[in-house]
């Protein structure tokens, strides 16, 4: 059913309603509960005036920082859903800056334990080289270019938390994309293969021989078990809803049981990488 455009600001101010009253009721300033969130307190007093439409990732961070019990919780992230669109069309993104989404994505790194990516056509930047990285945004604009690469370098930080666990499933066509000069692409592949020798990071990969689906793919990311993205060209979709990140998470199972691992993925790095250099 199609939810209309008042209905969505009604939910909206019911949310900020709620938090704000969560807030008063855990004792809290609006100060301390920035503090606790990791979000500017201008930012949580915009929030609960209802002066700014919070991301999902927003409110769950708050409801964190709150204390909220499972059961409120799981009512304000319902209202959440419905007065914030899970949907982030690529344009809207860069009207916005890409600032805005790195910090986001830091944010929720920084709450996960077990990453799990499924990567269809290009390497995330996680893994990715500075020149790799630049040349993925290029359809960014370019006052937002390099504060965005910067960002991007400064959140594979995470992959040092041995505390975490990473597990990418990359097609060869992932890795292959010849998305900069071939040198820089054997050095792209390299620092793939090195991040492959990680204690806390598998690589697994599936070459174009592998038989894996006969169904449209698309890339995803499944954080823990409580949230994942999907991505298009077009923009991405969150999901929270078990089911959802379940069918994700077996998907991604069956995509493993296909994919070469171990020093097989070394092999065949190594092989990419040569045919680029030469």
């Amino acid at each position: 059913m199609a939810i209309e455009p008042d209905a969505l600001d009604r939910t909206g101010l019911e949310l900020a309603a709620m938090l704000r009253q969560l807030r008063k009721q855990a004792g809290l300033s609006g100060a301390r509960l920035a503090a606790r969130c990791n979000m500017s307190q201008s930012k949580v007093s915009r929030i609960e005036g209802h002066r700014v439409r919070p991301s999902l990732v927003d409110v769950e961070r708050i409801l964190k920082g709150l204390g909220a019990s499972p059961a409120v919780a799981a009512e304000a992230m319902a209202m959440a859903r419905i007065a914030q669109t899970e949907w982030q069309d690529h344009k809207a993104l860069h009207r916005k800056g890409l600032d805005k989404k790195q910090r986001e994505l830091a944010g929720l790194e920084a709450a996960t334990t077990d990453f799990r990516f499924f990567l269809l056509s290009m390497v995330t930047g996680l893994l990715s080289t500075p020149e790799y990285i630049r040349a993925s945004i290029l359809d960014a604009p370019p006052t937002q270019q390099a504060r965005a690469v910067a960002m991007k370098l400064e959140r594979q930080a995470v992959l040092l938390d041995r505390s975490k666990r990473f597990t990418f499933i990359l097609t060869e066509q992932a890795v292959r994309y010849p998305l900069v000069a071939p040198d820089a692409m054997a050095m792209q592949i390299d620092r793939v293969s090195s991040l492959a020798r990680q204690t806390n990071i598998s690589i697994l990969l599936l070459p174009l021989s592998a038989r894996y689906s006969n169904t449209p793919l698309s890339t995803f990311t499944v954080y823990d078990d409580r949230l994942a993205t999907i991505e298009t060209d077009l923009g991405s979709a969150v999901f929270r809803d078990p089911r959802d990140i379940r069918s994700l998470l077996d998907r991604f199972a069956f995509y493993e049981d296909q994919a070469v691992t171990g020093e097989a993925v070394q092999e065949l790095l190594s092989q990419w990488a040569w045919s680029f250099r030469n």
